[in-house]
């Protein structure tokens, strides 16, 4: 395998509008290259985050969905396509991933997340980016976080609405002392450009994590909706009670 410090001369041309920015540059390049990054869900967060992670340059996604593609899905969920009715999601992410940019390594995982798989699934990530739809495994990728010290980049939609927040013990709260209690489980409403926006908004987040740039959503909650075309930052704290990360910010 080639040497991953090194950018090949189509990797140049093919970065090179985002290279000009201050504090990117190759060397923030290279440092993409050599990242790992974690995508728990290839669903409709899951499919903008991935496509613009892979576009930038990130030089391995792990990306791990267990369900299969459904017709329901296409409203939103981009990486996939009606042809591939049946097939695991993870599987097809990695067939588009390829395609949008063959620089990239792609692991596909078809497995459930949970406490007994995620060190495996994630491997040696330095972010996780939390796509899915279902708390139990949004606090399982929390909790692996809180003891890694990585970062969670945490994101939900509902309809028009999404919120993003990204997670990094000991400078944030974690997701548990934002949400201590599991909303309920049910079919939610959702327009697919809303977790294109939020999707989007994640990735971004990611990239500013491993060039170690400023600005990221430490300590606060991004609200956006839709319908009003607002956006809104609320500030969150940790709680130093929090039975997830208090032992961890000694």
């Amino acid at each position: 395998m080639a040497d991953k410090k090194i950018l090949t001369n189509p990797e140049l041309k093919r970065y090179h509008r985002q290279m000009l920015l201050d504090g990117w540059g190759r060397e923030g390049q290279e440092r993409l290259k050599k990242s790992t990054v974690f995508i728990a869900g290839a669903g409709g967060l899951g499919s903008p985050a991935a496509i613009y992670l892979a576009a930038a340059g990130v030089g391995r996604i792990r990306i791990c969905d267990y369900d299969t593609l459904e017709i329901s899905n296409l409203n939103r969920q981009i990486l996939h396509t009606h042809t591939r009715i049946g097939k695991y999601k993870a599987l097809s992410a990695k067939m588009t991933l390829r395609r949008i940019n063959p620089h990239v390594e792609v692991d596909a995982f078809d497995k459930k997340i949970d406490e007994e798989s995620i060190a495996e699934l994630a491997g040696d990530s330095s972010v996780i980016v939390d796509c899915m739809d279902n708390f139990p495994t949004r606090y399982v990728l929390n909790k692996f976080c809180v003891e890694k010290k990585i970062a969670l980049v945490h994101a939900s939609i509902w309809g028009f609405e999404g919120r993003v927040t990204t997670i990094r013990i000991p400078y944030t709260a974690c997701l548990h002392c934002i949400f201590p209690e599991s909303p309920p489980v049910g079919v939610f409403p959702v327009v697919g450009a809303t977790p294109g926006i939020i999707g989007c908004i994640q990735a971004t987040e990611v990239l500013k994590c491993l060039l170690g740039m400023e600005g990221n959503l430490y300590n606060q909650l991004l609200v956006f909706d839709g319908k009003s075309m607002d956006f809104k930052k609320l500030r969150v704290k940790n709680d130093p009670e929090c039975t997830v990360c208090s032992d961890y910010r000694k």
